[in-house]
């Protein structure tokens, strides 16, 4: 897919589609999304926050208004978009989090999810124990007991799977359980850095999930529990599942295998050589140097140094322990499904080769360009993406 707007920057145009692609599941309005990135300086920072941070609060006033009113729906969908624009408003300040932008918009994003879903009544704000901590999150009531936990990977948070594959499987009558684990946007304003060991992460969710189904107020059959995990998810989960006999079934959407093989290839050598060059004095002068030249470099690693809190170097440094390799990939033993996308511009060929690693029950789908699905995550292809998930999600629990 050619972009239809910010063609010198691939990060500022995956953002957009990202939001285009939620229209889907109420998350955007499309010209809404366009007259926004249209006013959108490309490549300023500044700029991107400040444009979606004036849609997300008109968006946000209409639905005030309209819920005072007495117009339930209309503000039930005006806080849904709202709250997926003030998440795109900060997502690229994380290289300095104390700006108090940063914060501000998060918890708007939070307050117009929470003000949709008492709207909407089938959603619920949990916390779920997580050591001397919580971990933030929802719970959409189904109708049936399967239950499909799902969280995000690098950077989008417990909200935002809403659109990525909360609603569209709870339409299904799946019970949904999303939350934000540690490095993920509500864990990282309790200070939970991210970590690879996720097993540790699902094991107290599955905990509280499976002790609360013993009676009221849940219904969830125990053999009948899915784990879904977007984007680097799609290794955080499946560390998880090599791990944890209670996931049933397994979605990588999409597969990632090895992080360190990702930034290996941004380095120039193998693991080993990565890791010799970024234990460098200069390491931090050539990861400037490699921010200047790419826009996802210079997200990812600015992003990065604050969920791992961590230098650039070591954030890079920290990448090369997320992988799946030495035979993590082969424990897992439930069925697994594996999305890739041809146009990733961060995971290409990382789904193949987790795929290639499995040894159980297996399934890659792998989207086409031809369907508007090939950007990460098949952003922009989200009703194609998620019937096929959900239709496999029906086979696997048949």
């Amino acid at each position: 897919m050619q972009p239809l707007i910010f063609e010198k920057d691939p990060t500022f145009w995956y953002e957009t589609l990202r939001s285009f692609g939620h229209i889907a599941y109420g998350g955007a309005d499309f010209g809404e999304v366009v007259m926004t990135a249209q006013r959108i300086a490309e490549g300023d920072y500044d700029s991107w926050h400040d444009e979606w941070l004036a849609t997300a609060d008109r968006v946000a006033a209409e639905a005030r208004a309209a819920l005072a009113g007495g117009h339930a729906v209309s503000a039930r969908d005006g806080f849904l978009r709202a709250s997926n624009y003030y998440r795109s408003a900060e997502f690229f300040l994380h290289g300095a989090p104390d700006d108090p932008r940063v914060d501000a918009a998060y918890t708007r994003q939070v307050a117009c999810f929470r003000a949709y879903a008492e709207l909407v009544e089938h959603i619920e704000p949990v916390l779920i124990p997580y050591g001397p901590a919580t971990l933030s999150g929802y719970f959409y009531r189904g109708t049936r007991g399967a239950t499909v936990v799902m969280h995000n990977g690098f950077d989008g948070s417990a909200e935002e799977m809403h659109f990525f594959a909360a609603a569209a499987l709870h339409e299904r009558g799946y019970n949904v359980l999303t939350f934000d684990g540690p490095g993920q946007p509500a864990a990282m304003r309790a200070g939970l850095l991210l970590r690879p060991d996720w097993e540790h992460v699902v094991a107290p969710v599955l905990d509280w999930l499976l002790s609360s189904s013993s009676g009221a107020p849940y219904d969830v059959d125990p053999e009948r529990v899915a784990l879904l995990g977007a984007s680097m998810g799609g290794l955080l989960a499946p560390r998880a599942a090599a791990f944890e006999p209670r996931v049933k079934a397994l979605i990588a959407f999409d597969g990632v295998y090895d992080m360190g093989a990702v930034i290996a290839a941004h380095v120039g050598g193998d693991r080993a050589a990565a890791r010799a060059a970024l234990e460098q004095p200069e390491a931090d002068e050539f990861i400037r140097g490699l921010m200047a030249q790419h826009p996802v470099a210079r997200w990812a690693f600015t992003h990065g140094t604050w969920v791992t809190g961590s230098t650039r170097a070591g954030y890079a440094l920290k990448m090369l322990d997320y992988h799946l390799r030495d035979g993590v990939a082969e424990r897992i033993a439930c069925p697994t499904l594996v999305c890739a996308a041809p146009d990733d511009f961060s995971f290409q060929g990382q789904p193949e080769a987790l795929y290639e690693h499995l040894t159980c029950e297996k399934t890659l789908i792998e989207f086409s360009a031809a369907e508007g699905a090939d950007a990460h995550c098949q952003s922009g292809a989200q009703k194609l993406a998620l019937a096929r998930i959900a239709d496999w999600l029906e086979g696997a629990f048949r």
